[in-house]
């Protein structure tokens, strides 16, 4: 796939899911309970994010013409290495691909609460900041 239109899908896909978290934020800094339902679809929209984000950190060091590290750690700690984000957010990064590993692999010990207030402190902007920036090739 092209660059250019991979970047352009990319953003379409943390617009729709950075919609769904906002649309949650906003009912539950409204004073009300997420259902079940409501609950998983935060979890999906957080767990998207977190993949586009790491299908977008190999797409850039792709780019680059690096090589490709087949770890989303790994991934996010070449970026910084190579200064195209900062070395103070590679914790947030982390946190965020363990998040996404919990969300796939280990849903029968997410604290629901805490994911809530990540929604509710607006945390995901994180991710959809590095998303909607570009690349170039």
């Amino acid at each position: 796939m092209r660059l250019d239109l991979y970047l352009a899908e990319t953003a379409l896909i943390a617009r729709t899911q950075t919609a769904i978290l906002d649309d949650a934020r906003n009912l539950l800094n409204a004073g009300r309970t997420l259902s079940s339902l409501e609950n998983s679809g935060v979890l999906h929209a957080f767990q998207i994010l977190a993949e586009n984000a790491i299908g977008k950190a190999k797409q850039t060091l792709k780019a680059m013409g690096k090589k490709v590290p087949l770890s989303a750690y790994d991934c996010f700690s070449e970026l910084s290495r190579l200064g195209v984000i900062d070395d103070n957010d590679l914790t947030t990064w982390n946190a965020i691909i363990g998040l996404r590993n919990r969300i796939v692999h280990d849903y029968m010990n997410i604290d629901i609460m805490r994911v809530l207030e990540l929604v509710k402190s607006e945390q995901y902007r994180f991710i959809a900041d590095f998303l909607f920036v570009p690349i170039s090739e």
